[in-house]
């Protein structure tokens, strides 16, 4: 069995919050764009990654999923979110920081999401 990517499916409130943490922040781009549709729905990707959000507010209160997106340089991605979009940086990881598993880390979240930034 052989899988070659995967696709989460994110649900927010309103899509902007969304769409402000992974285009604008994380720099991914919109590959399919629904969001001025009756049930706004976008895939963005970068790198070979796939993520589709969804604004569903019913879902997204059920849901408050944590991800991670691993790196190959941090400082570089710590960088950007911290000079540009600090008030997404989660409070109790707000810093990289050497973690006891030996991954380097920081996090940010945007109201509905975690995501957390990870280099081994």
């Amino acid at each position: 069995m052989h899988f070659t990517k995967l696709s989460p499916s994110l649900f927010y409130t309103d899509i902007k919050t969304g769409l402000k943490s992974f285009v604008d922040c994380l720099e991914f781009t919109i590959a399919h764009d629904e969001i001025n549709s009756a049930n706004p729905f976008c895939v963005v990707e970068k790198d070979g990654l796939g993520i589709l959000i969804f604004q569903n507010k019913e879902l997204a209160g059920q849901f408050s999923p944590e991800i991670r997106l691993v790196t190959d340089n941090i400082d570089e991605v710590y960088a950007r979110v911290s000079g540009k979009f600090p008030e997404l940086l989660h409070p109790n990881l707000n810093k990289v920081t050497l973690r006891p598993w030996g991954a380097k880390e920081f996090a940010m979240v945007d109201g509905q999401i975690g995501i957390i930034i990870q280099q081994w």
